[in-house]
């Protein structure tokens, strides 16, 4: 009862928005952030790892769309937790999703330094961007879905470039086809699995849509056609720049690269597409990030609603209709992250918070009641094993920092309670 009396958020959005929304969360993730991590851990095999990341990000999609149909409010899996399992597990799921979250967020900004910044201005210049999309975001959830169509637009005209580049440079490597069936799986099981849990964050986007259910038209058709239609059309998206990056560069190069689709278009011996490349990398990386902000805000709103974090977050702007003070906490929070960490240890920790969190979404939708379900129970139970498996094989810092944060979040709220 004490959750409905709160102030709630308008339903702007359509399927259009949804559907940009869950697209710009992800495409700048994967394509200029995770690609050259995975293929340090696996080399050629990393495709496999793409193939791993798909299917188990497809089984917790449609666990998330399932529960977004029947819980249509803000919070996503820290709602669903809360409903089907209890608030400890809800309570579990949210700082999960805050964690990793933040953590993707200094990831984006980041790269976005890394292409737009001058050297030697790359943090100061991330903390800056932080504060501008916070702005946006602060003025409107319409002024966030529109700008994130113009970011992913743009985002693809690049990729569409980087592709081309890539595919004129192959005669430079005719036996690029070969290596990688040779040595595909040159690095063994656990290296496969640990390049798709790194490859997993690029595509944790596809249920951002979800946890900003309370503003979505029609939110029992939207969400769940939302989150389908933009994961399917990332999965295509990312598999065929994997092919066109690893086939330029070779896994070595890739691995070592700090700007990969960079030097694909320059292998290519397209040098003056270099500076389109680099505006679309910070384009896709201001994209990811201005949704990652929202989604964010919208689970600290749920969170600060149940107290689960401190009640002066669960405001909403009565003008703009949007979870002002959680979105200002996280903005303030992810300039200080990106002041400490690099883009790398980064995404280690994101992946662990968010299997985590999505773990929990198919425990939840493996106990809905079959009047609610739309998928089969034993996608739920394919993607449980499969976010555990990939959990186990990140690398090991990232999962000692993930399990100390965790283990924080949780003692502090026994505390709290007992209190």
């Amino acid at each position: 009862m004490a959750v409905t009396q709160q102030p709630r958020l308008s339903r702007r959005l359509g399927l259009g928005d949804a559907i940009f929304i869950g697209l710009g969360s992800m495409i700048g993730a994967g394509v200029f952030a995770a690609f050259a991590p995975a293929a340090a851990a696996a080399g050629w095999g990393l495709l496999v790892g793409l193939v791993v990341a798909a299917i188990i990000a497809y089984c917790n999609a449609t666990a998330s769309a399932q529960l977004a149909a029947q819980y249509p409010s803000s919070g996503g899996t820290y709602l669903y937790g809360r409903e089907r399992l209890g608030e400890w597990w809800g309570f579990a799921a949210g700082w999960s999703f805050v964690i990793g979250k933040t953590a993707s967020c200094a990831a984006m900004v980041l790269t976005f330094a890394a292409y737009a910044a001058p050297a030697g201005w790359g943090k100061p210049v991330a903390a800056i961007a932080v504060a501008c999309l916070v702005l946006v975001n602060y003025f409107g959830v319409t002024r966030t879905a529109f700008l994130t169509r113009i970011l992913v637009v743009v985002s693809l005209l690049v990729l569409a470039v980087v592709v081309a580049s890539g595919v004129a440079g192959w005669e430079a490597a005719p036996d690029a086809g070969i290596s990688a069936v040779t040595h595909i799986l040159d690095a063994g099981v656990y290296g496969i699995l640990q390049s798709a849990g790194l490859l997993f964050f690029a595509f944790a986007g596809y249920a951002r849509i979800a946890t900003m259910g309370e503003e979505v038209r029609d939110p029992k058709r939207t969400i769940p056609r939302a989150i389908v239609v933009a994961l399917g059309a990332v999965v295509v998206i990312y598999a065929v720049v994997a092919v066109v990056t690893l086939t330029t560069l070779g896994p070595n190069k890739l691995a070592s690269s700090a700007a990969p689709l960079v030097d694909v278009v320059v292998a290519g011996r397209w040098d003056w597409a270099a500076p389109i490349v680099q505006i679309g990398a910070a384009s896709a990386s201001l994209g990811a990030l201005l949704a990652l902000i929202a989604g964010i805000g919208r689970t600290s709103l749920a969170m600060a609603r149940e107290g689960d974090l401190p009640r002066v977050l669960a405001a909403v702007h009565p003008r703009y209709s949007v979870p002002h003070r959680a979105e200002l906490a996280l903005g303030a929070i992810v300039i200080v992250v990106v002041l400490l960490v690099d883009l790398r240890g980064a995404i280690a920790f994101s992946s662990f918070g968010v299997l985590l969190y999505y773990f929990i979404a198919n425990l939840a939708a493996l106990r809905q009641e079959d009047a609610a379900r739309s998928f089969p129970r034993w996608l739920q139970v394919l993607g449980m094993a499969g976010c555990l498996l990939l959990v186990v094989t990140l690398p090991p810092l990232g999962i000692a920092v993930g399990v100390a944060v965790l283990a924080v979040g949780l003692l502090g709220r026994l505390v709290l309670r007992r209190r």
